[in-house]
């Protein structure tokens, strides 16, 4: 012992130091007798336990043992003992600590049997303070307690675990291990305090299996022998990061010295890295051992629920796949190829994949056409179109991959009546043209509806290459295909009320528009033509819930087109009917409309062949007030002036007039509606009435102040329920026109006054009923 330790010890310190160097003189010889007798020594020290409720442990002491006289006094107190000059002090509070273990001595199950809260964080501190006295390297003595003369061995105050330079200190635990050496259970806890650290330190199981793991094959290298271990999961967590504060990282089998503990427990981060470079040992046998068979009992179970989940989904998925693919095949039939699976199935997001992007024109030039039968003349300066018959000339000749045509029907010649027609010349000729559109490399489509009562002349056509399809709607819808379309190369359409007839030509009054140059549109067009050749393929009478993608809408009364007409600014769509037949996004026929009667502000001019609130063509006759409703509202609640322009031909529903008639009463006082109906007969000869289906007004479009509508349907219910049909809207309301230029409203308005004004054109009389229909009413 030093001078100047003796000069800063009080008298306490001295004869507890030399209580403790006589208690370890003792332990020392206790041990020399337990090896001459053979016999191997037994740890002393307690087993560390986790503060997670485990089992009380009771240690039972060796012959060995300090001979003591009884067991320790349960009231007995001890003295703290404290270090100055840098010395680790800690205090228990409200507690006594025992002595070394004695037999039947209950040990503490955690650390919170011993230490509070307080205490542990002033441990901890105290043992990381950078500045540790280096020369207490004196062996502390055991002394008696000056205040009792009983024989029970008092604990030795607290020793710093790093002033034993020369003291080898071997890590134990419950097991018995090789060496006499023991170290106190201050010590122990001073070391649990900082394993609790370093623990802390750590953020996952894996870097605490690896500290457990480099611990254990050091210890195996510096022991050499293998250990049995009974350890819990708990005590093997805590005891692994006990055994990494004193094993050393150099893997010689050497422990640290004082300092060199001292700088690696204020580093809990080299700490980590002295475990993962501690080079690798032979491992401990059954603690080997231990750690497989906890990886075969838990690997399995996790390998199971995994199984077990990927089957629980698996089984049931299969299942509704093979049950969907048999209730497909079922209904639709084995799909031909991809293209046609991918179709039928309707997944829509999946065709943008491989659909083509096209390129789009949006700078077009329109065209209003009319045929005016042969006969029929207008007064000098009239306002007249192009005809339908140059229109369809020009298309065909202008075509250069595709022409596809959705019609009723098919009569371009004259053959049909058995007899020659002069005025069939013009019908003839587009006729010769479409025949020769496959010799040119351009792929002509037709679908036309079916079954046809005539079909010579798309006979002939498919025997020069064309492919024909009939649309069988009366088995599916109850209706027709009445649509009158034409999609030339994608970039040119018509639409309008003439057939491909030749009497549309020459012998029945029509009007309809041709778009050119406008791919925007025209693809568009093509797509409700798709419809149609789709329906035309299916041989089993029905229609998808949901329209395939490739035919969706790309214009609608929500979204229109913005393109420009002859320099026009104009926003356009295309509407269908029936709804069944109308793809996502498409506008409805009828709403269109509707919705083109209420947009309008000043008038609506109507030009129909049949206009009939009612049905038409099904048993019972049911009412059908929807368009008729429309215009009623219009004239008598808004002020708008309303015309409405009907056919007289053989062919007129009687009941029609007196609808017509029941709209021209409302114009009287004292409702004075703006309403007015008119009937337009065109003029014949005789010969001109032996052609039948002919000398009739076959138009079917409307123009307000703002909008242009021109369809192919009639305006009762079956044809917007039941029948296929056509509609174009344009609204170009607001545009600038430059010089020489118009809208398509003003051009259209101007035909309608025309035949308005015409003397073709009668106010509706109780006569028109029986004079049109040729039948007399009773």
């Amino acid at each position: 012992m030093e001078p100047e330790d003796v000069y800063f010890r009080s008298p306490e310190q001295l004869i507890d130091e030399e209580a403790n160097e006589k208690a370890t003189s003792e332990r020392k010889e206790d041990g020399e007798e337990s090896r001459k007798a053979g016999k191997p020594s037994l740890s002393r020290i307690p087993t560390f336990q986790s503060s997670m409720g485990r089992k009380r442990v009771t240690v039972q002491s060796a012959e060995s043992s300090l001979k003591m006289d009884g067991s320790s006094q349960p009231g007995q107190k001890e003295k703290a003992g404290s270090t100055e000059a840098g010395r680790v002090k800690m205090s228990v509070s409200g507690g006594r600590e025992k002595t070394l273990p004695i037999p039947s001595a209950r040990l503490p199950t955690s650390l919170a049997d011993v230490l509070f809260e307080g205490d542990i964080s002033d441990h901890t501190s105290t043992l990381l303070a950078p500045k540790i006295d280096q020369s207490l390297d004196q062996t502390p003595e055991i002394t008696k307690d000056s205040d009792q003369d009983d024989m029970s061995l008092q604990r030795p105050p607290l020793r710093n675990i790093y002033e034993a330079d020369d003291l080898v200190v071997e890590p134990v635990s419950e097991f018995e291990t090789a060496s006499a050496e023991t170290v106190s259970e201050d010590e122990q806890m001073s070391a649990q305090d900082a394993a609790v650290e370093d623990l802390s330190s750590c953020s996952s199981d894996d870097q605490l299996e690896a500290t457990d793991q480099a611990c254990e094959e050091t210890l195996s290298e510096e022991k050499g022998s293998v250990s049995q271990s009974h350890w819990t999961e708990e005590n093997r967590v805590t005891e692994n990061n006990v055994k990494q504060c004193f094993v050393s990282d150099k893997g010689d089998g050497s422990t640290l010295s004082g300092q060199d503990e001292t700088a690696k427990m204020q580093n809990p981060l080299d700490s980590k890295k002295c475990i993962k470079e501690t080079r690798p040992g032979t491992k401990t046998g059954d603690t080997s051992h231990t750690k497989h068979t906890q990886a075969k009992t838990c690997t399995p179970s996790k390998q199971t629920k995994g199984r077990s989940f990927f089957l629980f989904c698996l089984v049931p998925s299969i299942l509704l796949l093979l049950g969907g693919f048999a209730s497909h095949i079922w209904q639709y039939g084995v799909p031909k190829s991809m293209s046609h699976l991918m179709s039928q199935m309707e997944l829509h997001c999946l065709e943008s994949f491989w659909m083509p992007q096209e390129t789009c024109i949006s700078d077009c030039r329109l065209t209003l056409v009319e045929s005016v039968p042969e006969g029929l003349s207008f007064p000098s300066g009239s306002p007249h179109l192009p005809s339908i018959s140059e229109t369809w000339t020009n298309l065909l000749n202008r075509a250069n991959s595709s022409v596809h045509i959705g019609a009723f029907y098919f009569t371009l010649r004259d053959s049909d009546l058995g007899l020659t027609e002069p005025s069939s010349l013009l019908g003839k000729k587009v006729f010769n043209l479409m025949k020769q559109l496959e010799p040119k490399g351009v792929k002509l489509k037709i679908a036309v509806n079916a079954p046809q009562p005539y079909i010579a002349d798309t006979d002939e056509l498919v025997a020069t290459g064309a492919d024909v399809r009939g649309v069988d709607l009366q088995s599916i819808t109850g209706g027709i295909l009445h649509t009158k379309l034409w999609v030339v190369d994608k970039k040119h359409m018509y639409l309008g009320s003439a057939n491909m007839d030749w009497r549309s030509l020459t012998q029945v009054k029509e009007v309809g528009v041709t778009v050119e140059d406008c791919s925007c549109l025209a693809q568009d067009a093509s797509r409700i033509f798709d419809v149609y050749w789709d329906i035309g393929a299916q041989k089993n009478g029905s229609l998808p819930p949901f329209w395939p993608g490739r035919f969706s809408a790309l214009s609608s009364s929500k979204y229109p087109l913005a393109v420009k007409f002859n320099g026009v600014p104009a926003r356009v769509y295309l509407s269908s009917s029936p709804p069944p037949l109308s793809s996502h996004g498409r506008s409805d026929d009828l709403s269109s409309i509707l919705s083109v009667i209420a947009d309008a502000e000043r008038f609506v001019y109507v030009s129909v062949m049949d206009y009939l609130p009612m049905s038409q063509f099904t048993e019972p006759i049911r009412f059908w007030p929807v368009i008729d409703s429309a215009l009623r509202e219009a004239a008598c609640t808004r002020g708008v002036e309303v015309k409405l322009l009907v056919s007289c031909w053989s062919h007129s529903p009687g009941a029609m007039f007196v609808f017509l008639q029941s709209l021209s009463v409302l114009n009287k006082p004292p409702l004075n509606c703006k309403i007015h109906t008119k009937v337009f007969e065109v003029p014949s000869t005789r010969e001109q009435q032996r052609i039948p289906f002919a000398r009739v007004n076959h138009a079917k479009y409307m123009v307000t102040d703002r909008v242009v509508y021109i369809g192919t349907s009639n305006w009762s219910e079956n044809y917007f329920t039941q029948t296929a049909g056509v509609g174009l809207v344009v609204n170009q309301t607001g545009s600038a026109v430059g010089q020489g230029q118009q809208t398509v409203q003003n051009q259209l308005q101007k035909i309608f006054q025309r035949d308005w004004h015409s003397e073709y054109a009668q106010p509706i009389t109780d006569v028109h009923a029986e004079h049109c229909s040729g039948k007399k009413l009773t």
